[in-house]
């Protein structure tokens, strides 16, 4: 199973031999604890929960501690993962480690995106701004006409002012730049959604 969750680091570049320079996101991806197995009789559908970094046993519950008994862990971070089929030496308990990434390998990175707060439509959908004399009377930053007399409603999805940002994006087909077992390290050519220090989680692309 090619799945991790991971904290991003920051971005930099690379240069390859021929001399081209391609920016790479490092992700910081510690090995990860598989916490739970699920399976179609059981559950209703396969998957794997994964358990991320170490967590302090003040913040986690009773029911928390006995669910993770048996993975012999209390991670800061859990994270859940559909599969078709279980692999066999996949059980609670066993690490995942950025070894199961290469160089070449793409995926598909999900994190949440940085939140500007309540934005105007120029900022947040491009919008144009009016024209500020002959006529401009000051609105010039206004969303302006937002519908018609009839049907006396504004329709879905009418592009207005709102929260900007802060909601969950995936960036597919991302190639996998670096891989440092040693430090723990994944570099991902591009660039990938969330701040530094953001959850962001890598899995193979479809």
């Amino acid at each position: 199973m090619k799945a991790l969750i991971t904290r991003k680091v920051g971005m930099t570049s690379t240069i390859a031999e021929d001399g081209t320079v391609a920016a790479v996101t490092l992700l910081s991806a510690s090995p990860c604890v598989v916490t739970q197995v699920k399976t179609a009789d059981v559950d209703g559908y396969t998957a794997v929960q994964l358990g991320f970094e170490e967590g302090k046993k003040q913040n986690t519950n009773k029911a928390q501690e006995g669910h993770l008994k048996a993975a012999g862990i209390l991670p800061k971070i859990m994270r859940e993962f559909r599969v078709t089929e279980i692999p066999e030496d996949l059980k609670v308990g066993s690490t995942i480690s950025p070894e199961v990434f290469s160089v070449g390998d793409v995926i598909d990175a999900t994190g949440t995106s940085k939140g500007k707060g309540w934005a105007g439509t120029i900022k947040r959908h491009n919008f144009h701004r009016q024209r500020a004399t002959h006529g401009g009377k000051g609105n010039t930053r206004k969303v302006g006409s937002i519908g018609s007399m009839y049907p006396q409603h504004i329709f879905k999805g009418k592009k207005m002012a709102g929260q900007m940002g802060y909601e969950q994006v995936t960036v597919q087909n991302l190639k996998v730049a670096l891989v440092d077992a040693e430090n723990n390290i994944i570099g991902v050519v591009g660039a990938v959604p969330g701040p530094k220090k953001g959850i962001v989680i890598i899995k193979e692309a479809k």
